[in-house]
């Protein structure tokens, strides 16, 4: 176990973490005291907690009535009678919306998206997520102020500055950090400004879950000798797989490999399962009840299931519920465990797959990946770490499980990951940039193809536009630290042209290796629209004392040019933009998060 540092600041401070989850969710904390060694905490109290099992998670479920209010929200919709009440009162279900943040920025499949149950009453993702947000952090409240020691006292000391850490998986970016942020505001936890934006910082599941192996019994093999590890965390919608390295004589790790995201979670093994169920029942009387079978199935026998060659049974009704023909007998339908072992399969074969892909990457160290790490709900799963173990470890590598509760990982990793930082160095999944003008070079192909697009400066410079300037190269290993810019300039006519001085930050996803034009990937099927827009950055620089000079492109007067530089900071899951400008030779910053509510299409 990693020890932690006792805390330097010099105020007491509150460090909460959401793992908002597809299926499940639950909340970690730490109480920061000056000078004292931080410990990490659950909360393990929810409203009608007792009909949930496993103390840490509720269900991520939420009813509202007609009026779009809440009625019921995680353990209290497993109440016994609330699916009558919910019937009788009009109530409306929600759940798995998290996976319609990641469906709205058209990175998902239509196959995927059909699978996820539609939003209700019109609302947004956004405010069922807030929604949620707002009951998590009043349970939390709530558990802090009865449990700790002068629990009121120390809620009070913190309430109004708390830092939120909030994990996503391993394929969310900017635009979806944008809506959980908005979610965060809108759920009342943080003020709509920047200072209250800056108390939210994201993690991806992945590195949340390396932070949370490491304080949990990461093989010293791991620690000690460099050697690498793979993070599997299995959870209800998707699978996120992270590489990383502890180079000998550090104290830090790095990513070795761009993390993937798959969906491929446990709602797909009950998605396979529903499609298998109701072909086996369609001329049956239970028919009708395919939706309570499937939910009896998600709760006993997907959780049991270790054994393909054992029959296994649905327990959904009495005894008086008979059906030779479909296999139901004394209310429980049987399947066999070849077929249940099937609901599985994609998920297993994506994680070998993924895998194998990471360790077939060339590598610029000599280390080797001796570990993997299987964590997450569904990695509780004895069905899945058994077929995992006996795919992987016929690759050399040892599948384990760390000995805490599996599915504590995330939210435990997060506040983990807010104390240690240990992860210094990662992979940029994607190239990213800003378009800009560039001088005009007679003679170059690019160039005079485009010459129907010339600008004409005050300056008299003939620009081409468009041109992407890669800032932060696809595959690129950067620290914390690292930070990329480029320098820029603006001429205009009249000093007041420069108060809304602005770039926006472009991610590329298509194919090309080296994309270097706007227009480049306009004749390839493949690449269309793959330049994304992340974020708009702007200043105010009319306030420089900028000389006037006079006009060379053939017009009457002067002209202002400012210079300036566009900065890109790597840090953590998020990226940071920032324009930089020099008044009296000194370097001036205005700092903008990538998190502003842009949709990339």
């Amino acid at each position: 176990m990693q020890k932690l540092l006792p805390y330097r600041g010099l105020r007491r401070k509150l460090v909460l973490a959401f793992d908002l989850g597809t299926t499940y969710s639950g909340v970690s904390y730490s109480v920061l005291d000056p000078g004292e060694v931080p410990s990490i905490k659950g909360v393990t109290r929810f409203p009608a907690h007792e009909q949930v099992s496993g103390a840490s998670k509720i269900p991520t479920i939420i009813y509202y009535d007609q009026e779009g209010k809440v009625r019921a929200v995680g353990a209290e919709s497993l109440r016994e009678g609330i699916t009558d009440q919910a019937e009788e009162e009009g109530w409306v279900k929600s759940e798995w919306f998290k996976l319609h943040i990641r469906a709205r920025d058209g990175s998902s499949s239509d196959d995927i998206a059909s699978k996820i149950p539609p939003l209700p009453l019109d609302k947004s993702a956004i405010e069922i997520f807030a929604d949620f947000l707002a009951y998590l952090f009043r349970c939390t409240e709530t558990y802090i102020r009865d449990t700790h020691a002068n629990g009121d006292e120390l809620w009070d000391s913190v309430k109004g500055d708390i830092e939120f850490v909030l994990s996503h998986p391993n394929g969310w970016e900017g635009f979806q950090q944008s809506q959980i942020r908005r979610a965060v505001v809108q759920a009342g936890l943080i003020p709509d400004n920047y200072h209250g934006h800056e108390r939210v910082s994201f993690v991806t599941e992945g590195e949340a879950s390396l932070h949370f192996a490491i304080q949990n019994g990461l093989p010293q093999e791991v620690m000690q000798s460099g050697q690498g590890v793979i993070i599997v965390d299995a959870g209800g919608g998707t699978i996120d797989i992270s590489s990383y390295r502890k180079p000998k004589f550090s104290k830090t790790f790095e990513e070795t490999y761009t993390p993937q995201c798959h969906f491929n979670g446990s709602i797909f093994v009950s998605i396979q399962a529903r499609l298998f169920i109701d072909a086996s029942l369609k001329n049956s009387e239970f028919h009708s009840d395919l939706d309570h079978i499937v939910r009896c199935f998600d709760k006993t026998t997907k959780i049991r299931f270790g054994d393909d060659n054992q029959a296994q049974y649905i327990k959904f009704g009495s005894t008086r519920d008979n059906d030779f023909s479909c296999n139901i007998r004394f209310g429980q339908l049987k399947l066999n465990g070849a077929d249940v072992a099937t609901f599985f399969e994609p998920a297993i074969r994506c994680i070998v797959k993924t895998v194998r892909e990471q360790l077939e990457q060339p590598r610029s160290d000599p280390a080797t990946v001796s570990h993997v790490v299987l964590v997450g709900g569904f990695g509780a799963s004895d069905w899945l770490f058994k077929q995992l173990r006996k795919e992987l470890e016929s690759l050399g590598l040892k599948v384990v499980r760390p000995e805490l509760h599996v599915n504590k990982a995330v939210a435990d990793g997060a506040v983990s990951f807010y104390l240690s930082h240990m992860v210094t160095a990662r992979i940029s999944r994607y190239h990213y940039g800003t378009f800009r003008n560039v001088e005009y070079k007679p003679g170059l192909l690019e160039h005079d193809s485009r010459i129907g697009d010339l600008l004409i400066r005050p300056s008299g410079r003939k620009l081409v536009p468009n041109s992407f300037s890669i800032m932060l190269a696809k595959g690129t290993k950067v620290s914390e630290e690292t930070e990329t810019k480029v320098r820029m300039w603006k001429e205009v006519d009249n000093k007041d042209q420069l108060s809304t001085l602005s770039f926006d930050v472009i991610c590329y996803k298509g194919r090309l290796d080296d994309p270097k034009w706007r227009d480049d990937d306009s004749g390839l099927i493949f690449c269309i629209g793959h330049f994304k827009k992340l974020c708009r950055v702007e200043a105010d620089l009319s306030h420089l004392p900028l000389e006037a000079k006079p006009k060379k492109n053939g017009e009457e007067g002067e002209y202002f040019c400012a210079n300036y530089w566009v900065v890109l900071l790597f840090n953590s899951a998020e990226l940071k933009a920032q324009i930089m400008w020099k008044e009296s030779n000194l370097e001036m910053r205005y700092v903008e998060i990538l998190a502003v509510d842009l949709d990339p299409n």
